[in-house]
């Protein structure tokens, strides 16, 4: 009661911020703390073709960072950069194609964005699916944990090396951050099992998205300890961003649907204090040297006990990396475990 008490008032935590903080506000207060001007920062940005996502990449570029937008819909992020240009003139955005879902299609993403020759300081894993029907990707695996978690493992290993080169020659810390879920509570040990989420024999479209979503945790948590181990200068962190308001509850007819609407959106947020918690691990001074961390209301936070769980976390590293290597032979990056388990 009193964490809720406290959400609802938007009390400010130990970072001086709470769930009613606009990502505006953080992306000031961090660039003015910054020992470097934000023009020499380069940022990828999932999921910037709406919502959160194109909030984060607006509030980036308004201050100077060069943000990429990969999109499965390019009209979509035509419409999103041009809104961005409107407002900020001087914005850097840069599109390319990817669909998450798709292990051949990240490759080609990597590969045209390191072909520019551009700095990586910052990917921030935020795109997310969620489909109520099972459905599967190209390579025949679960739509949602394909997309949610499998396709930003493998875009994040893909461009690890260049993060840890970008940090060491800028001598600034690189930030990676996964978009997650305080859904991932719900998901019960006993489902979660490799080999079902990649082809499951019954299927429930929320169950499937919390448990992507925590797989984002426990894979924060893993390169983590590897890049800690490497000491390679280099974080990576799980947000999770609130739930945000949408069209969803629109039209709704009646007192009894509008009183519970008016109580549902005092538990809302607005998709710029969705987008504030991405922006302040990603940004802030104050985190320099936090790894492994979740966050909520751009605060450190509890995640769940399976989320903790570090014999989980490599596990599932490991199932990971030995379906990318034996079965679509993908080349990965040098900064993660060079071999396959057994």
């Amino acid at each position: 009661m009193k964490a809720t008490l406290k959400y609802l008032a938007g009390i400010a935590g130990p970072s001086g911020y709470g769930s009613k903080t606009c990502a505006e506000q953080v992306a000031q207060d961090c660039f003015c703390s910054m020992p470097a001007p934000p023009s020499h920062l380069t940022a990828i940005v999932t999921g910037a073709t709406s919502g959160i996502g194109a909030e984060t990449a607006r509030v980036l570029a308004k201050r100077g960072v060069r943000v990429i937008i990969p999109a499965r819909d390019s009209r979509k992020a035509e419409r999103v950069k041009e809104s961005i240009q409107k407002e900020s003139p001087q914005a850097q955005i840069i599109i390319l194609e990817i669909d998450l879902s798709s292990f051949a299609s990240i490759h080609t993403f990597c590969s045209q964005f390191l072909s520019l020759g551009l700095p990586l300081h910052i990917l921030i894993n935020n795109a997310g699916k969620y489909s109520q029907k099972l459905e599967f990707s190209e390579d025949k695996i679960e739509l949602t944990f394909a997309t949610n978690y499998l396709g930003h493992f493998l875009l994040t290993e893909m461009l690890l090396e260049k993060m840890v080169e970008t940090a060491e020659e800028s001598c600034i810390e690189g930030r990676i951050v996964n978009v997650t879920s305080v859904i991932h509570n719900w998901v019960n040990s006993k489902h979660f099992s490799f080999s079902k989420l990649l082809k499951p024999k019954s299927y429930n479209g929320t169950r499937a998205y919390a448990q992507s979503k925590l797989a984002n945790i426990l894979h924060a948590k893993e390169l983590s300890r590897q890049l800690k181990a490497k000491k390679a200068n280099v974080t990576i962190n799980a947000v999770h961003p609130g739930i945000i308001k949408t069209g969803i509850t629109r039209d709704y007819r009646g007192f009894i649907s509008d009183s519970l609407y008016f109580v549902a959106s005092k538990l809302l947020k607005s998709t710029s204090q969705g987008a504030a918690t991405t922006c302040y691990v990603a940004l802030s001074p104050r985190l320099g040297g936090t790894s492994g961390k979740y966050f909520a209301d751009c605060n450190e936070s509890h995640c769940s006990a399976l989320a903790n769980d570090e014999t989980n976390a490599r596990k599932l590293w490991k199932q990971t990396r030995a379906l990318m290597h034996r079965r679509f032979l993908v080349p990965l990056g040098k900064c993660g475990e060079a071999s396959a388990p057994n």
